[in-house]
């Protein structure tokens, strides 16, 4: 049996990924206290990184935001790895989108409006959070956005 959430998806179309294991040294989400904190995520797709380069130069506003949700399937991709039922999720709480951007670039939130759109669309009112939205001279793999995110658990 299906969970509303992964109903939800499905709907959307979206299958969630394996989680791409840790390139460095950290773990990819840690549960403390009621918390899932959830390592930062790039847009990994199936055959590895997507949307390479800097937003205002190599990567346009709509790919930006494409690769913010991808991010944010990989968020509930490594929540559903470290939880085993999204419906463990009460809240997100907090999500911080790093957005690789090239000189005078300044639409950091209307990229990772594609993470935060996304969350809201397939968790509803738990999906609305706090956020922020950073421009960065680079990234992990030169890809376009990295997203990180808090979640309150049950």
């Amino acid at each position: 049996m299906t969970s509303p959430i992964e109903e939800r998806l499905a709907a959307l179309g979206v299958v969630l990924p394996t989680p791409t294991p840790p390139v460095a040294n950290y773990v990819p989400a840690v549960e403390s206290g009621g918390w899932l904190w959830i390592s930062g995520q790039v847009p990994m797709g199936p055959n590895g990184p997507e949307f390479i380069g800097k937003l205002g130069r190599d990567v346009e506003l709509d790919s930006g935001r494409a690769a913010a949700r991808l991010c944010a399937i990989n968020i509930l991709a490594q929540a559903k790895a470290a939880l085993g039922d999204l419906e463990r999720i009460k809240r997100v709480v907090k999500l911080v989108g790093f957005v690789n951007s090239f000189g005078d670039f300044g639409d950091q939130p209307k990229v990772v409006n594609g993470a935060s759109d996304f969350l809201v669309e397939v968790l509803g009112e738990h999906g609305r959070h706090a956020r922020s939205a950073v421009g960065v001279a680079g990234l992990p793999f030169n890809v376009a956005v990295e997203v990180e995110a808090v979640l309150e658990i049950a």
